[in-house]
């Protein structure tokens, strides 16, 4: 996300850091190179502007010396970027909470809906969704689809006109979720009926948390958007969907930051994981290159199945843990993300994205897929005992042959098996959060130079 923009951050705090001193011309082009990125992400021109001016002030200020001086503008760069970002927006859960989400149409609320409730799911709650959306054409039955794929119980009546009517059929079985997320009707512009019904709704479902949807590719009509939905239905929080893609998600982010719309989440991808809480500071970091550990380990989370995580858990604490086992966890890479997403998440490694070549990351992934077809190739004995392989090579011959790899596949994936088993081993405490900059760094560098990612 914002690809250009985080590629100019980084040159632009390098050229700083490593500048012998900092002269006008020097300034000037970190200055120019600064306003391309932001106006390409589509933030304000008023606030390059301002940052701009910020920059060159710092950079010819007398009172400023030597290193200090360059430290002073990497700092102020940092701040003026968070400034601009917006505040975080805190979610704190209590026993019942209601989320209602709105928007306009197309902005994305019902696939938001199921991210939110398998977000929440994933973190202990008991979740369901309520469809309320009644004037487009098959709303509910998408809602009943995405629920489905992540087993949400979802609660809807596909024949019925009244929002209000459908909310008070299912207010009673509604009460046994500790947190219920409602989906909303949109329409092509915020006007009266589009208020009305929301504040009809409101009164009726008393929701704790009011969430704007909007798409990231609106770019700074988000303060608009964000600015009459604040005032028109005291809205106390924004959802920026589709940042993934959007060059313009910088100017939706900022935008909602001016119009004083704190942003909660943000979807980063079509899967179901690919939802983010928005922390300013991990978010400005990932751009910056410097990773984001905080978002990494919520992707990790999200895809860890309880009852398969209790089961690892159990197998680590006897010490008891196979190949099969390494196979689940190579599922839930996958699921994850691709590995360029990954590395932007992991200190030292987002600075490394650019230097690897695309067919080099698509390699691993490649590589991976061959891993697990070895596995499965491979009889119950070798894959709970796979120190007979090394043993006995015939094995690794039939195996390389009934996977169609090469036995010099096979030998990887052993070797890699046995420096991976110490990562796979802190899955329970990644499952617990006890996971700390120390754990991530030493995975860092072992995927760093190891994984050849």
């Amino acid at each position: 996300m914002l690809g250009k923009l985080s590629e100019t951050l980084r040159k632009i705090t390098d050229k700083v850091a490593n500048a012998i001193f900092l002269d006008k011309n020097l300034v000037e082009s970190i200055v120019k190179e600064l306003q391309r990125a932001m106006i390409e992400a589509d933030i304000n021109i008023s606030l390059v502007g301002e940052i701009s001016q910020e920059i060159r002030k710092a950079a010819f200020d007398e009172r400023i010396k030597g290193i200090e001086k360059k430290e002073h503008i990497i700092k102020l760069l940092h701040d003026e970027l968070l400034r601009i970002l917006g505040k975080k927006k805190e979610i704190h859960l209590g026993k019942k909470e209601i989320f209602i989400l709105v928007g306009l149409y197309g902005s994305g609320k019902t696939t938001t809906a199921g991210k939110l409730a398998f977000y929440y799911s994933k973190r202990g709650r008991k979740v369901c969704c309520v469809g309320l959306d009644v004037h487009r054409p098959a709303a509910a039955e998408q809602l009943k689809q995405v629920c489905e794929k992540i087993n949400i119980k979802c609660f809807i009546e596909s024949k019925e006109k009244n929002s209000l009517k459908i909310w008070k059929n299912f207010e009673k079985e509604i009460k046994q979720y500790d947190l219920v997320i409602v989906d909303t009707a949109g329409r092509d512009a915020l006007d009266d009926p589009l208020i009305e019904e929301i504040k009809n709704l409101g009164k009726a479902v008393k929701p704790t948390e009011s969430f704007l949807v909007i798409p990231a590719d609106i770019g700074q009509a988000a303060k608009k958007q964000a600015r009459a939905f604040k005032e028109a239905l005291r809205i106390s929080g924004v959802i920026i969907t589709r940042m993934d893609s959007s060059a313009k998600g910088g100017g939706a982010l900022t935008a909602a930051a001016e119009a004083e719309a704190q942003v909660a989440f943000i979807g980063t991808g079509e899967k179901m994981n690919e939802l983010e809480s928005f922390d300013p500071e991990s978010f400005l970091s990932r751009l910056l290159g410097m990773g984001d550990l905080k978002a990494l380990m919520e992707r990790i989370h999200s895809v860890m199945n309880e009852k398969e995580a209790e089961r690892q858990k159990k197998k680590l604490e006897e010490r008891k843990f196979t190949l099969r086992d390494l196979q689940g966890q190579l599922d839930s890479m996958q699921e994850i993300g691709s590995f360029d997403k990954i590395m932007l998440m992991i200190p030292g490694l987002g600075k490394l994205q650019d230097k690897i070549p695309t067919n080099e990351l698509e390699g691993q992934q490649e590589r991976v897929k061959r891993w697990k077809h070895i596995i499965n190739s491979m009889t119950e004995e070798e894959i709970e005992n796979p120190d007979i392989l090394e043993k006995q090579t015939s094995r690794i011959q039939r195996i390389a042959k009934g996977s169609g790899a090469t036995s010099t596949d096979v030998r990887m994936l052993l070797k890699q098996y046995k420096m991976l088993n110490e990562m796979i081993k802190s899955q329970a405490e990644m499952q617990e959060g006890k996971i700390d900059q120390k754990m991530i760094m030493k995975m860092a560098r072992k995927f760093g130079k190891k994984l050849r990612f």
